[in-house]
């Protein structure tokens, strides 16, 4: 199969799995524009704000792809292209996609709360206790480790650097022109997405050249403010903007894939077995947001059900995202395995799997007739959209971060004057959130712990399957479609924590090994108590059946 086939069948395969997969979700939850949001119910100005459908599409997109589904598919493909391409087809339509519409809705229908004010629904306090702590710390590696990519990148590439503040001051004013002037969105993101490539064409001129370090403290300081800043204001409008640099980059790579029919040089298959571990469970592992992301549930639940204007709109943005994201993986893949196979090695040791994307879509737009884009000038402008992405999920995380910590202190108990502020005061756990952050970036702590970060953030795409299924079963929907992907996910994750608890107490790096353990305790904890909760669940569903057949 050739790279143009690649792409056109997953396309193909993904807008099948919309109309046919997609719909029938939408009608099993029963999705109706009678039921008001929360964005209307508890509308706040700051976190609760509806949003129009392309808008918060596009903030939900560009929060949820970051580089994930672009790193992910390359680091995998040492496996072969082929195994990677079926995991992202297969995966995204049937485990990621169902995962991020069902954290959205059951997250709507439960006032805006994030997926731990579930569990705890579910499975109690301590359910949500040990829930929510695994997110929040999930999280603060989120921003610690993107923010030092993002300071990397800001020092190599200065453009990029000035080129990003434009957007975000692009953004404000944006924000203001929609919200607060009413000005038509159509032709107001007709101005916005042309002043949008104005600041690519500024920053390549006026370069803002800073070491990394200054960059580290700039950015948690921008991400602070971020986080506490009305979404109208920042949040919705700049994630807007950004997403019209994807879809450049999308459209623009699968256009230049149909004239630069680029060869696969990458094997159909490598090895079971690789540097990065066993195919099973390590790709499915390392694959992550090409396929499925817990991460995306924390979107989900936590800016993008604050934002949902219509019920309806969820089967778009939550379903219809992340089969966005997939054909972004399987350009990245494209990309990967259009490259020489001794060019990939190269770039592949040298950890570089960033420009492993921005040659491999440069030669695609290069190919492009009558636009006149050279490769060095299409591989830069690829680089600098991952870097917008990644910036994109850096101050989002960081926003999710301060919600899990709040969430944190909302009990059922009597609340204290302390965690009634703790729970109320968004300026607290943001900075919790970016001081912890900045500990593991000057500790190198994150360095550390990162390589466990594709399991945990795995382990919590499982836990939201599982607790999305909980609370399918107690409004009595069938739970199938959930609770099935949710065993895979688990399978795969406890899998890939055990090889890697192993490994590191072989390598004497006893803190992975201990990191490890930990998340290996918590999945277990929770699997527990959900196999008793589920019990229960068909305890009650078989009592009401032997009643009804008695009367």
């Amino acid at each position: 199969m050739g790279s143009l086939a690649l792409a056109l069948v997953a396309v193909a395969f993904f807008v099948f799995g919309y109309r046919v997969y997609g719909g029938m979700l939408a009608n099993r939850v029963g999705l109706s524009n009678e039921n008001p949001t929360p964005a209307h119910e508890m509308y706040d100005g700051v976190d609760y704000v509806p949003a129009k459908a392309p808008v918060l599409l596009g903030h939900h997109f560009a929060s949820i792809a970051g580089a994930g589904p672009i790193l992910g598919p390359i680091i995998a493909a040492v496996f072969g292209w082929g195994p990677v391409y079926l995991w992202i087809l297969l995966g995204a339509v049937f485990i990621g996609a169902v995962h991020d519409f069902t954290s959205l809705v059951a997250s709507v229908r439960n006032r805006g709360k994030s997926i731990g004010e579930i569990v705890e629904g579910q499975l109690g306090p301590v359910g949500k206790a040990l829930f929510l702590t695994f997110s929040w710390f999930t999280l603060v590696l989120v921003v610690a480790v993107f923010a030092r990519i993002v300071a990397t990148t800001f020092e190599k590439q200065p453009n990029v650097a000035t080129a990003s503040i434009l957007f975000i001051v692009l953004a404000v004013f944006f924000g203001f022109a929609v919200y607060r002037r009413n000005l038509p969105l159509g032709p107001t993101t007709v101005v916005g997405v042309v002043l949008l490539f104005v600041a690519v064409f500024l920053g390549n001129a006026f370069p803002i050249s800073l070491s990394a370090g200054w960059w580290l403290y700039i950015l948690l300081a921008y991400v602070f403010v971020a986080s506490v800043t009305p979404v109208w204001i920042l949040l919705q409008p700049r994630d807007y903007l950004n997403s019209f640099l994807l879809y450049a980059i999308l459209l623009g790579g699968l256009f230049g894939l149909m004239f630069a029919h680029p060869s696969l040089h990458l094997p159909v298959f490598g090895s079971f077995k690789t540097n990065l571990g066993t195919l099973f469970p390590i790709l499915f592992v390392t694959v992550a947001c090409g396929a499925i992301s817990g991460f995306h549930s924390l979107v989900a639940s936590g800016t993008t059900a604050k934002q949902l204007d219509k019920e309806t709109d969820a089967r778009p943005v939550g379903y219809g995202g992340m089969l966005i994201e997939g054909v972004l993986a399987v350009l990245a893949l494209v990309a990967a395995a259009s490259l020489s196979h001794g060019r990939y090695q190269e770039l592949y040791q040298a950890g570089a799997f960033v420009t492993v994307f921005s040659e491999g879509v440069g030669k695609f737009l290069h190919a492009l007739p009558l636009l006149g884009i050279s490769e060095k000038g299409g591989s830069g402008f690829a680089g600098l959209a991952v870097s917008a992405f990644v910036l994109t999920s850096l101050d989002t995380a960081t926003r999710l971060a301060r919600f899990a910590f709040q969430e944190f202190f909302e009990t059922g108990r009597v609340e204290t004057s302390g965690t009634a502020v703790l729970a109320q005061n968004r300026f607290i756990g943001t900075a919790v959130t970016v001081v912890v952050a900045w500990f593991f970036l000057t500790s190198g702590t994150a360095h550390a712990i990162w390589p466990v970060f594709g399991s945990a953030n795995q382990m919590l795409a499982a836990l939201s399957l599982l607790a999305v299924t909980l609370w399918l079963r107690s409004k009595g929907v069938p739970s199938g479609v959930t609770f099935v992907p949710m065993l895979f996910m688990y399978t795969v994750t406890v899998s890939a924590l055990v090889i890697l608890i192993r490994m590191n107490v072989a390598r004497h790096n006893f803190l992975l090994a201990g990191v490890g353990t930990l998340l290996l305790v918590v999945a277990l904890v929770l699997a527990v108590e959900s196999y008793f909760a589920l019990r229960r669940y068909a305890r009650v569903a078989w009592n009401g059946a032997q009643d009804r057949e008695a009367n």
